[in-house]
């Protein structure tokens, strides 16, 4: 059942999320604090339907700035790039097609693909180029006045809340250009990683990955001081305590010890009880002596929401 059931939601891309509860309320606040000024914005500009479907274009922009701005779909030419780039081929179609399902399918489909070529995708922008085919008069009596009021305005309203919001917090230095490289160990591997190699590896994927190359590279550093970070001395086994093999990919796996007396946990040729709880050969039992084991097992690890992450 557990089983069938992670599956499933791994089929719907439900992933642990690792951000705490401090960041969550950050990102609320912020998003709070961005709508407002381009809401004030908007209806000076703008009345009614018109105003709101502005403020909806902007409310998906603002998840972006303040939940994720590290994103590289939230960078300020991806926010400012993929409004006003499909703001003007929505402002295109209408004054060409009009107000019809062939102007609306077209100004999002085109909005898309200007944006993929330009490099500032931005998933609000595909609303903003809506909103200019089907926003009503008050909005197509603008026609290209329409990118500077209220687009460009509400623009400079978020950008601006997320360039002074953010960056009160170190850790979410914006945009992403600002944060500062880490500085490599001296005795990091000779063989490590290089934003090179995860940039190569990016384009090898040939699909759209909503974080950069330097990002990774971050995370890479990071990981490397954690798993240096493991104890070094001999691993105790524990009964009903979990181990991971510290692999990746399928050969991961982590192991739940069924059965070990503690007076055996010291002795070599001592045989244990183990049940593979995740990765390969899930739910599936084996016996083993206490060395064989430690040779497999890398760490002792913990489950902590959907994740498994080393115990301390």
């Amino acid at each position: 059942m557990k089983s069938w059931l992670q599956a499933c939601l791994g089929l719907l891309g439900v992933e642990a999320n690792t951000t705490s509860h401090h960041e969550k309320w950050i990102s609320a606040l912020g998003g709070g604090l961005g709508i407002a000024a381009v809401y004030g914005l908007s209806h000076w500009a703008l009345d009614g339907m018109a105003a709101g479907l502005m403020v909806a274009s902007m409310g998906a922009s603002a998840v972006l700035l303040f939940a994720v701005p590290h994103g590289t779909l939230s960078q300020p030419w991806a926010v400012i790039g993929g409004h006003l780039v499909s703001g003007f081929i929505g402002v295109s179609c209408y004054l060409t097609l009009g107000n019809s399902l062939l102007s609306a399918s077209v100004a999002v489909g085109l909005a898309v693909g200007a944006m993929a070529y330009l490099r500032c995708i931005h998933p609000p922008g595909g609303a903003t180029a809506l909103a200019a085919v089907i926003g009503g008069p008050a909005l197509h009596a603008l026609g290209y006045g329409y990118l500077l009021t209220p687009v460009a305005l509400n623009l400079v309203a978020i950008l601006a809340v997320a360039l002074l919001f953010n960056n009160m917090f170190h850790w979410r230095r914006y945009p992403v250009a600002l944060m500062k490289p880490r500085q490599s160990e001296p005795d990091r591997p000779h063989l490590a990683l290089s934003h090179e190699d995860f940039a190569a590896a990016m384009h090898a994927l040939d699909t759209y990955v909503d974080v950069n190359s330097e990002e990774l590279a971050q995370l890479f550093d990071r990981a490397w001081e954690h798993a240096r970070a493991a104890d070094q001395h001999v691993l105790k086994l524990t009964r009903g305590h979990y181990y991971s093999n510290g692999e990746v990919g399928d050969q991961w796996c982590v192991r739940q010890v069924f059965d070990l007396a503690e007076e055996d946990a010291g002795n070599p040729r001592a045989r244990l009880i183990y049940r593979a709880v995740a990765g390969a050969r899930e739910e599936q039992t084996g016996l083993c002596r206490v060395e064989e084991f430690r040779r497999w097992a890398k760490f002792r690890v913990t489950k902590q929401g959907e994740r498994w992450i080393k115990a301390t």
